[in-house]
């Protein structure tokens, strides 16, 4: 499987609970952290819930 690089580059604050969740689950607490993940369906679909928090490159 090929790995994707996910950086937040916006806070939380002020979004849904849903929002905050699902970056934590995708490892990112802090604004400009990275954590690289498989490309699978699930991690690409957490991605689409926060793009507008996240920016995403193939690794």
């Amino acid at each position: 499987m090929a790995k994707i690089k996910v950086t937040k580059v916006k806070s939380a604050i002020n979004r849904t609970q849903n929002q905050k969740r699902t970056l934590e689950a995708l490892g990112l607490k802090k604004i400009g952290q990275v954590v690289e993940h498989e490309n699978t369906p699930n991690i690409l679909g957490m991605i689409n819930k926060v793009n507008h928090l996240v920016s995403v490159e193939e690794a």
